[in-house]
């Protein structure tokens, strides 16, 4: 009975956590690659559609109106609207949305106003292609996907954490990418690149066709030699995240700066002022190593694709579309087709019902069905005019409709005029269908006509600039100013140590080799301030290139019979703070040496009928051996001391 109710419960957790991430997936974080919308933003739209009167309305009433879709509450719909807003192409906005550039926050709701701008009805807007289901609560009906004529996707931009897996979109430039869908149309190559609305310095190198990654740079003014100015800020920083990882940089020491000033309003503009002997030229490297001046991006074009979670890439995106764009003008043109098809068979009853007077037939019939009869009767001189759709029932109830007003008003010239233009829209409209590959290039360059009409946009123009630079190596900009002291007294070692020997002169990402007296070495970061023991046989920079080329040599009197031996060896690998052990434990070691050739004396400790006290060697008469060989015995007597030369 245990088992089966662990089993059940078990099952449970599955069920209810697929479903979850499923819904988080699909419903909440990842945007769908047909309109390039997360929900959120798609029940957005679908309100300000609702709402659009040509008049400006509340943000609260519009995320009042949108809470009708949206179970997750108004903060999650407000958030998402000053989003979409900033974006500058399918919302207008009124008042105070919040500052790009500096992070501040919008206005409340009820302060600012928003509409949808004319480019979003023509781009998502069609209720009759538009497929929907049931709201949550089930009394309303919201668009699962809107019939999206553009990438919106690749313009927009999307960011989306799910279960599992995560979405990173970047921005493109509004005229490019419809440019592209252009040459995709017409069967040529195409490449984009992104664009941010902040500008700033894009290297594209590592972009893999919308994934891979990117390196991001604000743009410097270094005009003047003893200041910096910020002019356009990467993708992703504010001025007051920049201004920030600045002031951390100089706390630090990674950069020298007099002091930091932030006059940006409707641009940016951070001035960095340097300090006394320090110039811009020698300073930009450093801005770019240790602040947010410089950024890598890591990207990842994850979409909801037929319903499924995929991975992408840019090009794969713009075919989809160029295919998905021709699918739906051609649905709009047939749609419009059959309307006006429609439209004209019945203004083709009503021109003969009127001028023929069918009308008066019905007169003298007394039931429904004589009526009905009688006007279809009527009818049958004109089949060959009216076409083989004929008159149907519905036919007869919407003409025996019409008032005696219009009867009596009817014009026989004006209505003609009006089938004459539907035969003639008609006929556009085959034409349309026949060549859907030109009407479709025709709309585009209609909706890029009307994005560089926009001031508010920008016109579409490209922001961003596209250059090649190397990402800066924090270790060789950082300046070597940070003074490794020793104490050989106290044993103690740190860039804090009062007293002492300046040992070496290292930058913060260095690190430090220290041999201890007892055989015992590390690799360490720079320490405050640590022990090490008194008279360590080495200290230095722990650098695998210069050390390759060191050769080691530690003398030392092993520890049950005081002998003295030699080990020669070289240090090409380690793991950091962790300790290794080149001697015998108990071992002493006497001297130590980084010389590739020298000669020593050994003193040795007088004892009865001991003849020989001293014995000179030559450390290059014994082979570099490998570090965890053992040494060489130079002698069987005590030692005592080495006196090296």
């Amino acid at each position: 009975m245990y088992q089966y109710k662990v089993a059940y419960i078990k099952n449970l957790f599955d069920k209810n956590f697929l479903e979850y991430a499923s819904y988080v997936i699909k419903d909440r974080a990842i945007p769908d690659l047909e309109d390039g919308l997360k929900p959120v933003q798609r029940r957005i739209l679908h309100s300000l559609f609702e709402m659009d009167d040509g008049k400006f309305h509340k943000v609260a009433n519009v995320v009042g109106h949108c809470m009708q879709y949206h179970p997750h509450g108004d903060a999650s719909i407000g958030s998402a609207l000053v989003v979409l807003a900033n974006k500058e192409l399918f919302v207008d906005r009124q008042g105070n949305f919040g500052n790009i550039y500096t992070g501040d926050e919008a206005s409340a709701a009820r302060y600012i106003e928003c509409r949808c701008t004319p480019l979003a009805k023509e781009i998502f807007y069609n209720p009759k292609l538009t497929p929907t289901v049931d709201s949550y609560d089930g009394r309303k009906k919201e668009p699962v996907l809107f019939p999206a004529k553009i990438p919106v996707l690749l313009i927009m931009g999307a960011e989306g954490i799910a279960v599992g897996m995560s979405t990173k979109v970047l921005p493109h430039n509004v005229l490019e990418v419809l440019e592209a869908e252009k040459a995709c149309l017409q069967g040529k190559k195409f490449q984009l690149y992104p664009d941010f609305l902040t500008g700033g310095l894009v290297d594209v190198s590592g972009y893999q066709d919308g994934n891979g990654k990117v390196l991001v740079r604000a743009k410097l003014d270094t005009s003047d030699p003893k200041r910096i100015v910020i002019r356009e800020l990467p993708f992703g920083s504010t001025t007051e995240s920049t201004i920030n990882s600045i002031e951390a940089a100089a706390k630090a020491g990674r950069i020298k700066i007099q002091g930091i000033n932030d006059y940006t309003t409707e641009n940016v503009e951070i001035e960095i002022k340097l300090a006394r002997g320090v110039y811009s030229e020698e300073t930009v490297d450093a801005l770019f190593g240790f602040t947010e001046c410089e950024q890598s991006i890591s990207v990842n074009l994850l979409v909801i694709k037929n319903g499924l979670p995929t991975i992408m890439t840019v090009t794969e995106v713009i075919k989809y579309h160029a295919k998905l764009l021709v699918k739906i003008l051609t649905k709009e043109l047939e749609l419009e087709r059959n309307e006006l098809l429609d439209k004209l068979h019945l203004r083709t009853l009503e021109r003969i019902f009127i001028e023929e007077r069918i009308y008066k037939v019905i007169e003298k019939m007394k039931t429904a069905k004589g009526v009905s009869d009688s006007v279809i009767a009527g009818f049958k001189p004109f089949l060959k005019e009216i076409g083989p759709r004929g008159v149907s029932a519905e036919d007869v109830d919407h003409l025996l409709t019409i008032p005696i007003r219009r009867i009596s008003l009817y014009d026989i010239n004006r209505a003609r005029e009006e089938m004459e233009t539907i035969r003639s829209r008609i006929k556009q409209i085959t034409y349309h269908l026949k060549n859907i590959t030109p009407y479709a290039l025709g709309f585009l360059d209609r909706i890029i006509d009307k994005i560089k009409a926009q001031a508010e946009a920008g016109g579409g123009k490209r922001r961003t600039l596209i250059e090649t630079f190397e990402k800066v190596d924090v270790k060789e900009v950082v300046r070597r100013d940070l003074q490794l002291k020793y104490d050989r007294t106290t044993g103690y070692l740190g860039s804090s140590v009062s007293g002492g020997e300046v040992v070496a002169e290292l930058s913060p990402f260095d690190r430090i080799l220290v041999i201890r007296r007892n055989g015992v070495w590390s690799v360490t970061g720079i320490p405050e301030k640590a022990f090490v023991g008194p008279n360590a046989c080495y200290i230095g920079e722990a650098n695998k290139e210069n050390l390759s080329s060191i050769i080691f040599t530690l003398i030392y009197a092993e520890p049950k019979t005081g002998y003295p031996c030699i080990k020669r060896f070289q240090i090409t690998g380690w793991i950091i703070n962790k300790d290794y052990a080149l001697l015998p434990d108990g071992s002493t070691v006497l001297h130590g040496d980084t010389r590739a050739k020298f000669t020593f004396t050994v003193k040795y400790k007088p004892k009865p009928r001991l003849k020989v006290f001293t014995e000179t060697f030559k450390a290059q008469d014994y082979l570099v051996k490998g570090i965890k060989a053992g040494g060489v015995r130079l002698a069987a007597k005590e030692a005592l001391a080495v006196d090296a030369r």
